[in-house]
């Protein structure tokens, strides 16, 4: 009989069996796309190890002395939207799985989660458990990457500004206007579950933005680093101009970018800069509490008798 709890540090050694095999982390949060996987079974272990323990809510499900699976979920911006940061299966018992994912989702409500966020491969084996657990497909995501080559400044002739805390909102009507309200429905129906889904990057960003008319019609986020990313959005095409400038601050690093499938035109400039598609995600999430209907009193001639 298996059952589910918090991880202990001794979990470690049963992360790899005994011919060295290491199962897959299942779970792609944005700041570990792109990342290169480590190829030695012990130090993939350790690095999947830390990155579950740490996490304020973690479980491993146990059968004896064996591990068949285990889980991690962290806070995204806020505690409202958290996300499955590690997700492993070592079993072909479907019900391991659905059990991690009861306990994460009771566990993440009791610090005040009200969605849970999942980015998978678009072919990974956790989408149908997910979907069983609760879990909605809502987006699927290409990955793309441009290698570190010799970058030429654009030069364009867009005017933009360093984004300012007063931008918040018309960065939301932005997003209003170009996502789907398909894709609005889950990460961001009002202003307040918009800022708490935002992702995290791992670093410090540089945001540009564009105004016209004191609308913002554009935006371009960035973060140097290994591997370096870039963000953009746009409420018009074309995107060139906009993901120019992005790369005119990265230059020469090589750099990724995560475009979804409501938006081609972003996907087109990307191809024309260079970058060429390495991954497809399908990203789920799942929402934990309903809305509260409001009450209306009725008088008693409006009151319609049951029965």
């Amino acid at each position: 009989m298996s059952s589910a709890r918090h991880p202990l540090p001794t979990d470690i050694v049963a992360l790899v069996s005994f011919d060295g095999r290491v199962y897959p982390n299942e779970a792609n949060p944005f700041d570990r796309l792109g990342l290169e996987p480590k190829t030695r079974p012990l130090e993939r272990a350790l690095e999947q190890w830390f990155s579950f323990a740490t996490g304020k809510q973690a479980w491993v499900s146990v059968r004896g002395a064996t591990i068949r699976g285990l889980i991690s979920a962290r806070k995204r911006a806020k505690r409202s939207a958290w996300e499955i940061e590690v997700l492993i299966d070592a079993s072909d018992d479907e019900s391991v799985i659905l059990s991690l994912f009861s306990r994460m989702t009771a566990g993440v409500i009791k610090q005040g989660a009200e969605r849970v966020f999942l980015r998978v491969n678009a072919d990974s084996d956790a989408r149908d458990p997910a979907r069983a657990a609760g879990f909605f497909s809502y987006c699927g995501e290409v990955l793309y990457r441009r290698g570190p080559e010799k970058w030429q400044p654009t030069g364009g002739d867009l005017e933009f500004r360093s984004r300012s805390k007063a931008d918040t909102f018309g960065l939301f009507q932005l997003y209003n206007r170009v996502a789907p309200a398909t894709v609005r429905a889950i990460e961001g129906l009002t202003l307040r579950e918009w800022q708490a889904a935002q992702e995290k990057w791992g670093g410090r960003t540089h945001d540009m933005i564009v105004e016209e008319d004191g609308v913002i019609t554009g935006w371009v986020r960035t973060l140097s680093g290994s591997p370096s990313r870039i963000y953009v959005l746009a409420e018009r095409g074309p995107y060139d101009p906009l993901l120019g400038a992005g790369l005119d601050v990265l230059q020469d690093q090589e750099a990724f970018c995560l475009a979804p499938d409501y938006n081609p035109e972003l996907a087109s400039a990307l191809e024309r800069y260079g970058f060429e598609p390495v991954a497809q995600y399908e990203s789920l999430a799942k929402r934990l509490t309903q809305p509260v209907e409001q009450a209306i009193p009725e008088t008693s001639s409006e009151v319609v008798p049951a029965g």
